[in-house]
Formats: structure tokens, sequence, C-alpha cells
């Protein structure tokens, strides 16, 4: 299945500054196994050391929250769009 991945621009420097790349998966993992074949060094910007989704990173297809579905195994249809979002930090001063 061939889905576009849309990148934050943090990430980008892995994929020579491209915001959308194309890759191959029926899951979000052989996404991002396709990502890192393609993209060296992206992997591990998104997954831990375990090889789960970084805590401070959301991933969605189309416009679905992974972590609400089936994490790494959530399908991928063809013609997908993922995302990848780093979360981001802080809060409201008072």
């Amino acid at each position: 299945m061939s889905v576009s991945v849309r990148i934050p621009t943090i990430l980008r420097t892995y994929t020579g500054g491209q915001a959308e790349v194309p890759a191959e998966g029926g899951t979000l993992s052989e996404v991002i196994e396709s990502l890192e074949k393609n993209h060296p060094g992206i992997a591990a910007r998104v997954l831990d050391d375990t090889g789960k989704l970084r805590r401070f990173v959301n991933v969605y297809v189309n416009d679905d929250d992974v972590r609400f579905f089936e994490g790494l195994q959530t399908p991928t249809p063809d013609g997908a769009g993922v995302s990848i979002i780093p979360a981001v930090a802080g809060g409201a001063g008072a």
C-alpha cells in the first residue's frame, strides 16, 4: 500500500527538506520501516528504544490518532495520509 507521510519541520533534515514523502506499507509499523529505508535516522526520532511510538510524538492515519486505534498495527490503506506531529509541551502561565 502506498501512503503519503507528512513530515514535521523538525524531522525534515531526514527527508532532504521535503514536507511530504511517499512510503509503503499496510500497517503503520511497515510505513515507518519504509520511511527508515528511504530516510535513515527518522525511525529513531519516532520510535523509542523498545520500538514503541515515542511518548511525545503523535501519529495520525488520515485523521485518526493511532494511540486510540491499534498503535503501530493501525492499518494504512492505499492512498492514506499519515501525519507525524511532535507534541507541544508547556502550558499557560498565571
